[in-house]
């Protein structure tokens, strides 16, 4: 069997996520039929991991097997002729049998986009926050979220693994002219938990909460003891490390 692994971009605006799910959009589904569209077969795309409704990616991966000797580029360009504007292939290559792109990643890295100003052309990708967002007040709680923990309060309650420990590398805050941006690397995800996050973030500023507050959190394991997520429309998943 081939192994042919992707690089994805998309616009999640409207769609249900990444995952196929029955009587909805979604981004699995749209790539699966259009690579049947061209090949003729059904074919089993595995992603990286799932991103939830309205999240966009900068960086998705996939892979999928095919009896198919594949012509790359013949293929990346069909593939995109037939796919959505909101959907781009921008890298395919053929890899080894045994490469899978969910079980071989070795972190995720999103990114969340805040624009300081109204803006026909960020608007729809990025969340704009009428308040200051202090850089380095944020960065200070964020050190509280690095390491393996278990981050039950941040995922939703609807959440299905079990173990909710996942291990962050990296959570920081920068700010550019007009822009702010958060950055999250890690293990994995869980539903729901960067966004979480950040708007745990963001509550903790609004209030002049300490770190104390983030690591109460974190013990309560409840989703309730967390604040309001921010909206889907700003965050990326910007890259995936194998």
């Amino acid at each position: 069997m081939n192994n042919y692994k992707l690089i994805i971009q998309y616009d999640g605006t409207n769609y249900a996520g990444w995952q196929t799910q029955a009587g909805s959009k979604t981004i699995q589904q749209t790539i699966t039929e259009g690579i049947k569209t061209i090949t003729g077969k059904n074919i089993n795309l595995i992603g990286s991991g799932r991103t939830d409704a309205g999240v966009h990616a900068l960086g998705q991966t996939a892979n999928f097997k095919t009896e198919f000797d594949l012509d790359i580029n013949k293929f990346k360009y069909s593939l995109n002729s037939v796919l959505p504007k909101d959907i781009s292939i921008i890298e395919a290559q053929r890899v080894s049998e045994e490469f899978h792109a969910r079980y071989d990643a070795i972190s995720r890295k999103y990114l969340y986009l805040f624009i300081k100003h109204k803006s026909p052309f960020y608007e729809p990708f990025a969340y704009r926050y009428f308040y200051n967002l202090d850089s380095d007040y944020l960065n200070r709680l964020s050190k509280y979220l690095v390491g393996e923990k278990d981050f039950t309060s941040f995922a939703r309650k609807s959440s299905e693994p079990e173990d909710k420990n996942c291990t962050i590398f990296n959570a920081h805050w920068s700010e550019r002219k007009g822009f702010v941006f958060f950055y999250i690397e890690a293990n994995r995800f869980l539903h729901g938990m960067v966004r979480t996050i950040i708007g745990t973030l963001m509550n903790a500023q609004k209030n002049n909460y300490d770190q104390k507050y983030i690591i109460d959190v974190l013990i309560a394991k409840n989703r309730e003891a967390a604040a309001e997520a921010v909206p889907a429309k700003g965050l990326f998943l910007f890259k995936v490390k194998y």
